[in-house]
């Protein structure tokens, strides 16, 4: 109680002075007491406020990228999300377009962060502004003082480097497609949510195929200061060719899928000139990927450029049409520059129907043919469609391969598609459908051609026709009877037997 007393008398003794004394010696006393506080703490203080200045009109960047990086300490795929525990209370909060969970630093609560060995604490301020609804936020960080001068600068690129990355891998991403409408500024691209389930590790690919792309792109994605100092754009330009249902498309939703970019897929068709193309370029976003699919199919740019004269591109051009040399400025020229990490994609069945000029290097630095599928391709494929990562007949199905059967990653994929709840028959009709391509390729058209269509174009048919047992036990009514001894197609032919008869070994032993 003796304490109490003195204490209260002391507290009263400092309201008496701060009444008695003049103003100004209070402020020197504030002064030098927070000079003395300073010089005995082993830590500096920075704050960050949420606006800059005292209009509270100007956002400050560095506020929102704390933000973002503070979040991204409590992501679930970070390691570091451990720090979570450091922090007392958070925010949590979801919008209505996504499903993931944002974490914030609640109201004067702090949360630890560690680099390069040394700690560091972010406090989250919240100030009710008086006479007013606004609240004043700001982010206080604590750094040990002895290391302020280094470690800084250096703390502070690390936060703005990994809150942009936290955003671009957790915003959501959309697909555009043009309006037609390309003139106006505010409607030349619609979007809806880009959310393809296509992915490197779902993709029918080869292995080295793949592996290659990946690295392209992530060469690609971390090449800002190599475009700047060798003076390129920062884009680069896919051809991808091949037939139809090679994975073209599935490939594009890859890539996007993999650098986490937003997609634009431009319909030349809609386009009525070149300037509405350049409007359309401006609107795109960095870190996108604009497509072309079928290029020779949109528009009148794949004929042979001899024959196209000065006068008729003059032409094209007066009568409101997108030319060849509005496209190759598009995808080279100086406006191809008015963004930064764009990737260009053109599509097409028929590599040779497009004019040189426009998939030379510089505008498609890389080519990539799509066809049939490999050993590996295939494998990706049972793997997802079957669930299983070994097969009696996956012999069979390399042997028909290297034989020169080959299917697409479509048609092998519709057979499996249908046939999903059993994987023996599943197998057994690839096999057949394999066997069917090794023979069309003797030259002749025979009924495995007509085998083959029946089961590749309509799936019914496959009830109807039945499994491969059926197909060979009737060679007068599938195959032709009459044969050049020593032909090629002999040669196939014997060879379709061994596997056959390896395939009826295997259905013993796995129970067919």
């Amino acid at each position: 109680m003796e304490i109490l007393s003195q204490l209260w008398s002391f507290l009263g003794l400092l309201t008496v002075l701060q009444n008695i004394l003049p103003s100004q010696f209070l402020s020197l006393l504030h002064s030098l007491y927070e000079s003395l506080q300073d010089f005995f703490t082993p830590f500096s203080y920075f704050d960050v406020p949420e606006f800059n200045g005292y209009c509270s009109v100007d956002h400050n960047e560095l506020y929102r990228h704390v933000t973002l990086y503070l979040n991204s300490l409590h992501n679930p795929t970070n390691v570091a999300s451990s720090s979570a525990a450091a922090c007392r209370r958070l925010s949590l909060s979801r919008s209505k377009s996504s499903n993931r969970i944002s974490f914030t630093v609640a109201p004067n609560n702090s949360i630890h962060d560690t680099f390069n060995g040394q700690r560091f604490s972010w406090t989250h301020h919240v100030e009710t502004v008086q006479d007013s609804l606004d609240e004043k936020r700001s982010f206080s960080l604590k750094i040990p003082k002895r290391h302020r001068l280094t470690l800084l600068p250096l703390y502070l690129d690390h936060v703005t480097s990994k809150a942009a990355e936290f955003e671009r891998t957790s915003r959501e991403r959309r697909l555009f497609t043009n309006s037609g409408n390309g003139s106006s500024y505010d409607s030349g691209w619609v979007s809806v949510p880009f959310r393809h389930p296509s992915t490197f590790e779902t993709l029918a690919l080869e292995t080295e195929l793949k592996k290659q792309i990946m690295d392209d792109l992530k060469a690609f994605a971390a090449g800002k200061e190599f475009y700047s100092r060798v003076g390129r754009a920062w884009k680069r330009g896919y051809l991808l060719y091949g037939p139809p249902g090679s994975g073209k498309s599935s490939l594009i939703a890859a890539m996007a899928n993999f650098l986490c970019y937003d997609v634009y897929d431009l319909e030349l068709t809609k386009v009525s000139d070149n300037s509405e193309l350049r409007s359309l370029l401006i609107q795109t976003t960095n870190r996108s990927v604009i497509v072309i699919e079928d290029i020779d199919c949109s528009v009148d740019l794949t004929a042979d450029r001899c024959l196209k004269t000065t006068a008729r591109e003059d032409h094209e051009e007066e009568m409101g049409r997108v030319t060849l040399s509005g496209l190759l400025n598009f995808t080279d020229g100086l406006w191809s520059c008015c963004g930064e990490e764009r990737i260009v994609v053109f599509t097409t069945n028929f590599r040779e129907k497009i004019d040189p000029a426009l998939v030379r290097c510089g505008r498609m630095d890389v080519h990539v043919s799509l066809g049939t599928c490999g050993p590996a391709a295939f494998r990706s494929l049972v793997r997802n469609y079957l669930k299983i990562e070994s097969h009696a007949l996956f012999d069979v199905v390399d042997s028909c391969i290297r034989s020169g059967g080959g299917l697409t990653p479509a048609q092998i994929g519709e057979i499996l598609l249908r046939n999903r709840r059993d994987v023996d028959v599943a197998m057994r009709e690839v096999v057949a459908a394999l066997q069917a391509r090794v023979l069309a390729c003797g030259g002749t058209r025979s009924a495995a051609v007509e085998y083959e269509e029946m089961v590749l174009r309509s799936p019914e048919s496959v009830l109807v026709v039945g499994s491969p047992e059926n197909w060979y036990s009737s060679p007068g009514k599938y195959v032709r009877k009459k044969r050049k001894e020593g032909s090629a197609m002999d040669k196939k032919v014997n060879f379709l037997v061994r596997l056959r008869s390896l395939t009826k070994s295997d259905s013993g032993r796995t129970g067919f």
